[in-house]
């Protein structure tokens, strides 16, 4: 039996009892030996499989622990707003697709963030200009807005007597008329109405975003659905459809959308079922809105503003939803922004603790970018895993500013978090961000944008260390779905999922962390990705 050795760079663990090694032996899957090369070597035997590091480094393989793997797919066949500095430019964008696409399709796209076009939010008459025969749903950055043209709302039936929808907004202009944003529940007025992608499309889709993980080292994803009620199950499908094919080449915790509870409780599902490659994580819901659409929910007003954001789960039936889960053997993962929303789930959670059944996996709340101080010791008292994407932090830094103010201070509060003991689980938010990891670890380590600003970082008391913030893409997801045994850290026994680096994470500058990428990808063993090829 040939046995994979890696030898001749640093192995960096992530166990405390043995942090760098020289090398690493591969069989069956699983990490057999780590060690100093002799001693590896002799374990291994004489049929290896010899991999030269030629002094590049060896980490565990990373988990994005909130990633819309699916949707990221597809939004990168869409048009892409990201990062677009003003409304002229989106609109540009927007024309010159409008004029590629057959005269019946929808114009789709994604990514617009009117905090960096002066807080002006856009309208159905800015779309209107540029795509005045085609109906146009573009969603925000955040998944939280919608921003849709004159033929999209009246294809919905969207008019200055449609109500607002509960937990959801019709922006409306002064004269009642709908201006073109729909937030939160709002947006399943339109989205209802747009043709959804095919089974093949979703699929190549997939496909496509699977592939882009492993070329940073991902080797497991956390999906949760998002705000289409229809993605836990199509997604759940999806994967199921990708490793029947062969093409589901990392590891996957998918969770359970709010809607479906009643149906998982019918069937007897528990978070955990599945095996190493697909299981079944925590149901899905969310307590509030976002930060960019004013929706997150908060216990004071924003700043210069005279409301506190969208409960879109009022706390009363947060609190009523978490029990019945938790007592039929299903954690929750909660999305909440705002620090009442955090609040919520947080006396939801701490409620339910009475009556909850045996749980595979720990609660989790999702984002958690704002926490009164008072709430940051319930974490770790409730054993709630903190589920953050770093990079939020230096997407959003400006406008949490803007409208929290010193509220910021225990906002992306990683450091207060886990020093009072909570277990950090990081990822991505793709596609509202980037699906880069290292971009992640460069936000949490420095707390700043990749060219330095602002010099010293944001509020840089809740920085991490290097170690710290790759722990929280390894070993905190690995907690996260009770699998630390298998999975997170390089020690024998333990799943051979690892990554090969093109540089050196604990000694390339800090400020150089976002460039890592992977040279190599093993997953269970077995090369998935290679920088020059892939399988």
């Amino acid at each position: 039996m040939t046995t994979m050795v890696l030898y001749n760079g640093p192995i960096y663990t992530l166990n405390p009892a043995q942090p760098v090694a020289q090398a690493l032996a591969i069989r069956n899957e699983q990490v057999l030996a780590v060690g100093d090369e002799d001693s590896v070597r002799a374990v291994a035997g004489p049929q290896i499989e010899p991999i030269d590091l030629q002094g590049r480094a060896v980490v565990p393989g990373l988990t994005d622990a909130h990633v819309h793997v699916v949707l990221y797919g597809l939004a990168r066949q869409e048009v892409r707003l990201t990062g677009c500095p003003d409304l002229a430019t989106a609109l540009e964008q927007i024309a010159a697709t409008s004029r590629r696409l057959p005269p019946d399709a929808w114009l789709r796209g994604n990514g617009w963030d009117h905090t960096l076009w002066g807080g002006r939010w856009p309208t159905r008459a800015d779309l209107d200009r540029v795509c005045p025969d085609r109906p146009a749903v573009l969603w925000r950055k955040d998944g939280h807005s919608l921003w849709v043209n004159s033929r999209a709302l009246a294809l919905a039936g969207i008019t200055a007597a449609t109500p607002d929808p509960d937990g959801g907004q019709i922006q409306r202009d002064e004269h009642g008329e709908p201006t073109g944003i729909l937030l939160e529940a709002a947006m399943e007025l339109a989205r209802t109405i747009v043709p959804p992608p095919t089974r093949a499309e979703r699929l190549a889709a997939l496909e496509l975003a699977i592939d882009e993980a492993l070329s940073y080292g991902l080797t497991g994803l956390h999906v949760p659905p998002s705000t289409d009620p229809s993605d836990g199950s199509d997604t759940l499908i999806d994967l199921q459809g990708a490793r029947a094919a062969g093409k589901l080449k990392l590891r996957v915790l998918m969770h359970i959308a709010g809607a479906q509870l009643d149906h998982a409780i019918a069937l007897g599902l528990r978070s955990g079922l599945g095996d190493d490659w697909l299981r079944i994580g925590g149901l899905k819901l969310f307590a509030d809105g976002s930060l960019g659409s004013e929706s997150a929910h908060m216990l004071a007003p924003y700043e210069g503003r005279n409301h506190t954001g969208i409960a879109v789960i009022p706390p009363a039936e947060v609190k009523a939803i978490v029990a019945r889960a938790n007592a039929h053997g299903i954690s929750v993962a909660v999305h909440a922004i705002g620090d009442a929303a955090n609040r919520s789930v947080l006396d939801a959670i701490s409620a339910a603790r009475l009556t909850a059944a045996r749980l595979a996996f720990p609660n989790r709340i999702e984002h958690a970018q704002i926490l009164d101080p008072r709430d940051i010791p319930r974490f770790a008292e409730l054993g709630v895993i903190a589920s953050m994407q770093p990079i939020h932090c230096i997407a959003d830094m400006a406008m949490a500013e803007r409208l929290w103010g010193a509220r910021c201070a225990t906002s992306y509060a990683w450091r207060s978090l886990l020093n009072a003991g909570a277990t950090l689980a990081f990822g991505s938010d793709a596609p509202v961000e980037t699906l880069d990891p290292w971009a992640g670890i460069h936000a949490a380590v420095t707390r700043q944008t990749t060219d330095g600003k602002p010099e010293g970082g944001w509020y840089p008391e809740q920085q991490l260390t290097v170690a710290e913030a790759l722990a929280a893409y390894c070993v905190g997801p690995a907690l996260a779905e009770a699998a630390a045994e298998r999975k997170g850290r390089l020690i024998p026994g333990m799943l051979a999922d690892l990554v090969v680096l093109n540089g050196d994470p604990f000694q390339v500058p800090a400020t150089a962390l976002h460039t890592l990428r992977a040279d190599l990808t093993i997953v269970g063993g077995r090369v998935m990705f290679e920088r020059s090829s892939q399988v």
